[in-house]
C-alpha cells in the first residue's frame, strides 16, 4: 500500500499526489462521470493541481484518494469539505472515477471509512451531502452508511438537457452509532 491513511477490506484511502492529477482531470472531464457531479466546466491539469494545493493545507477539508488494496491503483477520490469545528459538521463527497470499478462496493466501503473517520477521529456530530436524484448507486451507498434523506431541492440542477432534483441527505453521530453492524469495532467515547 502506498501511504495508507484509512484501510478497508478491499480499498484504502491515501493522500493525493501530483502524479494523480492526470487521472483526476480525465475523470472529471468524462461526461458519463461528470453527470453525477456538480462540476460542469472542463478542468485542466492546472485546475486539478490547484485543487490539490488548496485542500492539502486546508483546516476545513480532508480529501483522499481511493486505491485498491490488491494493486494500489487509484480509482477515485473522497473527502470531507466545509468542516466546521464549532458546530461539528461537514459535507461529504465521493467520486469513483475508474468506471471499471463501479458496482463493486468500493464506493460504499470508502463512504463508510470516511463517515467513521468523521465521527471517531474528527469528533463531528453531523455529515451531510447532496446527490442528484438519478444517482441511484450513490443513494444506495449513502443509505448503507447510515445517511437519511432530509429533503429535496426541486429541479435545481440542469444535466442531460433537463432539470433534476437534488436530494439532501445527512447522518448524525448517534444515529450512525446505532446503525453500525455488529463487530465493526467499539464506539469511541465522547467526553
Amino acid at each position: 500500500m502506498k501511504a495508507p491513511f484509512l484501510i478497508g477490506r478491499k480499498i484504502y484511502l491515501r493522500p493525493l499526489e501530483p502524479e494523480d492529477v492526470p487521472s483526476l482531470k480525465t475523470w472529471v472531464n468524462d461526461a458519463e462521470i461528470s453527470r453525477y457531479l456538480l462540476l460542469y466546466r472542463p478542468m485542466t491539469n492546472a485546475d486539478e493541481q490547484a485543487f490539490l494545493d488548496r485542500t492539502r493545507g486546508s483546516a476545513t477539508e480532508v480529501v483522499l484518494g481511493i486505491a485498491l488494496r490488491a494493486t494500489d491503483r487509484l480509482i477515485g477520490t473522497t473527502g470531507l469539505h466545509a468542516i466546521h469545528p464549532k458546530d461539528r459538521h461537514a459535507i461529504f463527497g465521493i467520486l469513483i472515477g475508474d468506471k471499471r470499478c463501479w458496482n463493486r462496493g468500493y464506493g460504499s466501503e470508502a463512504t463508510a471509512l470516511m463517515v467513521r473517520y468523521a465521527f471517531e477521529t474528527l469528533n463531528l456530530h453531523r455529515v451531510a451531502l447532496q446527490v442528484l436524484e438519478h444517482n441511484l448507486r450513490g443513494v444506495r451507498a449513502y443509505e448503507k452508511a447510515g445517511f437519511q434523506r432530509e429533503g429535496v431541492s426541486r429541479e435545481d440542477t440542469f444535466r442531460d438537457g433537463r432539470y433534476w432534483n437534488t436530494v439532501h441527505m445527512g447522518v448524525l453521530r448517534d444515529d450512525w452509532l446505532k446503525s453500525r453492524p455488529p463487530g465493526e469495532g467499539k464506539p469511541t467515547k465522547r467526553r
